[in-house]
């Protein structure tokens, strides 16, 4: 669910419960209203309203989480290899980070580690606030998640026309394309938004990604010299964008 920033939701304790859904990643009604200290009776039309108009949802177990907006599941088969791209979910949040780990643990992949320690540390995988969005596609075989694409959006007016992304595929995955369509949706969807920009910043060292992007024309900005230090050995930061 993407709120825009003049989006209104009509009633200020109608906020407070989309707030501290989108913090929490799901909440038990019961505790929410406890911990808001609302009426009952208040509590369940403000919910009511908001799951009406498409902002919350019910997930399985009863539990409120943000609402996803429809999003389509692209299933593709290549190599003998089948597998779906989608927008994730609050229940890919584990599979999500572990495959972040697996498929950077041999790699120099700086800001995806940094993705996966924030998602370990919040337990949130969407995020829509005054201080950034962030979004996340899927790539899954057999409802397994084996690659990602991230696109992060800083809410500041000097940096409104951009955003971060990384994208990464399991080892044993690469070679089949998931890469190009997790990158290709990824792009797609910061074309909606309104990005002119996207970019992503990597080490030297980790020439995979940087021919990687550059075949999916991407472009070299910058290079900050010596800008990380892996392993006790300096290595210079490259920075890659694609104007959308």
């Amino acid at each position: 669910m993407e709120l825009t920033d003049d989006f209104e939701f009509g009633h200020r304790d109608r906020e407070d419960i989309y707030r501290y859904v989108e913090r929490a990643g799901t909440a038990d009604p019961e505790d929410l209203r406890q911990s808001l200290h609302m009426d009952p009776r208040a509590f369940g039309h403000h919910v009511a309203i908001l799951k009406r108009d498409g902002i919350l949802e019910e997930g399985g177990q009863g539990d409120l989480r943000v609402a996803y907006e429809a999003d389509v599941e692209e299933e593709f088969s290549e190599d003998d290899v089948e597998f779906t791209i989608r927008q994730a979910r609050q229940e890919d949040l584990t599979g999500l980070v572990g495959a972040i780990r697996q498929a950077v643990e041999s790699k120099t992949y700086v800001d995806a580690e940094t993705v996966a320690d924030i998602l370990d540390s919040e337990g949130v995988l969407l995020r829509h606030n005054e201080v950034e969005s962030r979004m996340f596609f899927v790539a899954t075989v057999s409802d397994e998640v084996v690659g990602w694409v991230h696109i992060k959006h800083p809410e500041t007016d000097k940096l409104s026309h951009t955003a971060e992304l990384t994208v990464g595929v399991l080892d044993e995955y690469r070679g089949h394309g998931i890469g190009s369509h997790l990158l290709e949706r990824g792009i797609e969807w910061g074309a909606t938004q309104g990005y002119e920009k996207i970019y992503q910043s990597v080490p030297a060292t980790n020439q995979d990604a940087i021919e990687f992007l550059e075949t999916h024309d991407w472009e070299i900005e910058a290079v900050r010299e010596d800008h990380y230090k892996i392993e006790e050995a300096y290595v210079d930061e490259v920075m890659l964008a694609r104007n959308l």
